[in-house]
């Protein structure tokens, strides 16, 4: 019988590499396969809640919102704009393609009432809350 020698570490550098290669299936990527996924910003008040997206460089006409009573969905696409430079070299770092974000909501929303405004890339949705969500107050009765 050959004794082996037991490394924990290596375990857990073969686990988070197949991790990795489950969300980089999981998550689009753009031509130059990077990912873009628009940053997000979440705040609740007894009224509504507050979602504020950060998509800089995007036109309204290019972005799609999609409010259901449970999750806010957002997609678009940036466009690429093709310069040449003299010696026939272009460099960019700026992501380009497709990208989609579902953000599921804390407590469902009346979608129908949704306030947007889109402002230097920055997205502000104020999605306000069901009545009935309004009015949940459980008092908890203490022996």
């Amino acid at each position: 019988m050959t004794l082996i020698r037991w490394e924990p570490f290596r375990e857990i550098d073969t686990l988070q590499r197949e991790m990795n290669r489950l969300f980089e299936t999981l998550t689009p990527t753009t031509p130059n396969g990077t990912a873009f996924v628009p940053a997000a910003e979440m705040r609740e008040t007894p009224e509504a809640v507050l979602l504020k997206v950060e998509l800089p460089g995007m036109e309204p006409k290019d972005l799609e919102v999609q409010v259901m009573a449970e999750a806010v969905s957002i997609s678009g696409e940036r466009k690429t704009e093709t310069k040449t430079e003299e010696k026939g070299v272009m460099r960019s770092e700026f992501r380009y393609g497709r990208f989609q974000r579902v953000i599921p909501l804390p407590v469902r929303v009346q979608n129908t009432s949704v306030q947007a405004e889109y402002k230097d890339g920055i997205l502000n949705l104020t999605l306000p809350k069901a009545e009935e969500e309004k009015n949940r107050i459980v008092k908890v009765s203490l022996n």
